[in-house]
């Protein structure tokens, strides 16, 4: 299956010409339970129509390939997305026009680690673009650490006086004795 479509990303990439699909990052990083942005552009021409664009973005991980985003005609498919994203993916509709495909993914989970490949296909090319993903397990919180009390420059002063004063009294007492 992830044959077929990586030689089907392969052969729409050749006859594309012109026709330009980016990432705007190759590689994202982000932590369990957050939130995260994936952009890619596209060549526009100011005559076409959003309703002659198709959009497919998915993710192959762990041998699996799953349903990230489809858009066909201008309408979202949500039917063919994969369950694991259901609810956590919303798109920018807005920046189409712009040549911009902007997915905000939500309550990431290590799971989501993996390539994300969009393919865009126009009424005058198509191609293609990957970025990775990895997911890191959340951390604990900190345990909140106790602050370490060090002495105050003026209590300093005071140990070193005492010291001192304990010094001289056994120094006096040292010779008091020796007198004797």
């Amino acid at each position: 299956m992830i044959c077929r479509i990586l030689l089907l990303i392969q052969l729409t990439s050749c006859v594309c010409g012109t026709f330009v699909v980016n990432v705007t990052q190759t590689s994202y990083q982000a932590e369990e339970n957050h939130n995260i942005t994936l952009e890619w552009t596209f060549t526009t021409k100011t005559d076409s129509s959003p309703n002659s664009l198709f959009i497919y973005c998915e993710v192959l991980a762990h041998h699996k390939v799953s349903v990230l985003f489809h858009q066909s005609e201008g309408v979202e498919i949500p039917q063919v997305q994969d369950g694991q994203f259901a609810g956590r993916v919303q798109w920018d509709k807005d920046v189409l026009r712009e040549g911009r495909i902007r997915l905000h993914v939500s309550r990431l989970m290590t799971n989501d680690s993996g390539l994300y490949v969009c393919e865009v296909q126009t009424n005058y090319g198509s191609n293609y673009a990957v970025c990775h993903l990895n997911v890191t397990a959340a951390t604990d919180e900190p345990k909140p650490q106790r602050p370490t009390v060090s002495p105050q420059p003026e209590s300093r002063g005071r140990i070193v006086f005492s010291v001192g004063l304990g010094l001289t009294a056994a120094a006096a007492l040292l010779t008091v004795c020796a007198g004797l």
